[in-house]
C-alpha cells in the first residue's frame, strides 16, 4: 500500500489447506509417463549418440553432445521440473555405460579412449548443468513493473 497502513485481515473466508507440490504431490499418470518417456528418449539419444561420435570424431562429437542438450533442456521444459532433466539423463548414462564399456578382450566397441571420455564427460556436466539451472519465467507473469 502506498500510504502505509495495512489492510486487516479478511473475516469470513474460509481456510484453504496449502497445495502440495514436489514429492509431496499425488501422483500423476501423466506426468510418470512423460517420465518414462523422457527416459526411453534418452536411451535413445545414448545409443545415437555412440554411433555419431564414433563414426564422425571431431564433428560427430558435438553433434552427440547437442542432442543430448537438446533432451536434458527439452525435459526441464516440458514438465517444468529438476527430474524433467534427470529422467532422460539416467536412461542416457545407462546405454552409454553399457554400450561404451570395454569387451573383455580389452577393447571398446566404439571409437577410441579420448572421445569415448569426452562423450560421457560432456553428457554428465550438461545434465548437471540443465538440472541446476533456475526455473525459466513463465511469460503470463509480467506485471510491466520494473522489478516485480
Amino acid at each position: 500500500m502506498s500510504n502505509g497502513k495495512q489492510r486487516p485481515p479478511r473475516t469470513g473466508v474460509p481456510a484453504r489447506e496449502p497445495v502440495p507440490t514436489g514429492l509431496a504431490a499425488p501422483l500423476n499418470p501423466g506426468r510418470i509417463g512423460a517420465y518414462l518417456g523422457l527416459a526411453v528418449l534418452g536411451v535413445l539419444v545414448g545409443i545415437a549418440g555412440a554411433f555419431v561420435q564414433a563414426a564422425w570424431f571431431p564433428g560427430g562429437l558435438l553433434l552427440a553432445l547437442v542432442a543430448a542438450v537438446g533432451l536434458f533442456y527439452g525435459g526441464r521444459l516440458l514438465t517444468g521440473t529438476q527430474i524433467g532433466t534427470l529422467a532422460p539423463a539416467a536412461g542416457w548414462l545407462i546405454s552409454i555405460i553399457l554400450l561404451l564399456g570395454g569387451r573383455p578382450e580389452g577393447d571398446y566397441v566404439f571409437g577410441d579412449e579420448v572421445g569415448l571420455t569426452l562423450f560421457m564427460l560432456g553428457g554428465m556436466a550438461v545434465a548437471v548443468i540443465c538440472a541446476t539451472m533456475s526455473r525459466s519465467p513463465r511469460q503470463g507473469d509480467d506485471s510491466g513493473r520494473p522489478g516485480k
